[in-house]
C-alpha cells in the first residue's frame, strides 16, 4: 500500500504543479502566453505522463472524485478509498505551496485567484452556482466514462493514458471559462489557500461535491451497462 500511495502522491502533485503551473507562470505572460488552450493540453499532458509513469502502481487517479467512482463502479476496494484521498489532498496542497513559492519569487507578485475554481463573481466569466455545479458533475461523469471504457478489458492495452489525458484536456476546453475547471477535488484544495482574498475555501464545497456525484453516478452507470449479463 505505502507504494501505490507514493505513486499517488507525485502523480497528484505532478497534476496540481503542472496543471496550475501553467496557468499561474505562463497563461497570462505577456505577449506570449498559452491562454486557455495551453492550460487545458498542460492538464490533459499532466494525467497522460503520470499515467504511463505510476499508473501501474497505483491505477493513476490522482482525484480522489476518480477515486471514488471507480470504487462505485467496483474496480476500486473501498477499504482504500480514504488512504488515497487524504494522499492525494496532501499532495496536491504540497503542490499549490510550492507553486506559490516560485512564482512569489518574481518581483510586483500578486497572487489574484491563483488558479483556483469559482462560481459567480469568482467564475471567470461570470456563471453562476448553479452552472458550476451542472458542468462540474457532467465533466466529471463523462471523464470517469472516459477512465472506465479506456480501462476496460476489450480496449487495446497501452492506450489508456492517452484517452484519458485527451479527455481531460478537452474538459478543460470547455469548462475554464465557467469554473476554471476542477473535476478533481484535489487540484482545487491545493491551491485555494493561496489566493488573495480569502474567498476560495468558501466554494471548496462545490468543486468537492459536484465531482464525486458525478464520477458514482458514471460508476454506477457503467456497472450497469458493462457487466455481463
Amino acid at each position: 500500500m505505502l507504494k501505490k500511495l507514493l505513486a499517488e502522491f507525485i502523480g497528484t502533485f505532478w497534476l496540481v504543479f503542472g496543471g496550475c503551473g501553467s496557468a499561474v507562470l505562463a497563461a497570462a505572460f505577456p505577449d506570449l502566453g498559452i491562454g486557455f488552450v495551453g492550460v487545458a493540453m498542460a492538464f490533459g499532458l499532466t494525467v497522460l505522463t503520470m499515467a504511463y509513469a505510476v499508473g501501474g502502481i497505483s491505477g493513476g487517479h490522482f482525484n480522489p472524485a476518480v477515486s471514488c467512482g471507480l470504487a462505485a463502479a467496483g474496480r476500486f476496494p473501498l477499504s482504500s478509498l480514504i488512504p488515497y484521498i487524504i494522499t492525494q489532498v496532501i499532495a496536491g496542497v504540497i503542490a499549490g505551496a510550492v507553486l506559490y513559492l516560485i512564482a512569489s519569487g518574481k518581483a510586483g507578485f500578486a497572487a489574484g485567484g491563483f488558479a483556483s475554481n469559482g462560481y459567480g463573481e469568482h467564475s471567470p466569466g461570470g456563471y453562476s452556482m448553479m452552472s458550476a455545479f451542472l458542468i462540474e458533475a457532467l465533466l466529471t461523469f463523462m471523464f470517469l466514462f472516459i477512465i472506465l471504457g479506456s480501462t476496460h478489458g476489450r480496449v487495446v492495452a497501452g492506450f489508456a493514458p492517452i484517452a484519458i489525458g485527451l479527455g481531460l484536456t478537452l474538459i478543460h476546453l470547455i469548462s475554464i471559462p465557467v469554473t476554471n475547471t476542477s473535476v478533481n477535488p484535489a487540484r482545487s484544495t491545493g491551491v485555494a489557500f493561496f489566493a488573495e482574498g480569502g474567498w476560495a475555501p468558501g466554494q471548496l464545497w462545490l468543486f468537492w461535491l459536484a465531482p464525486i456525484i458525478g464520477a458514482i453516478i458514471a460508476g454506477v452507470v457503467w456497472k450497469a451497462i458493462a457487466e455481463k449479463d
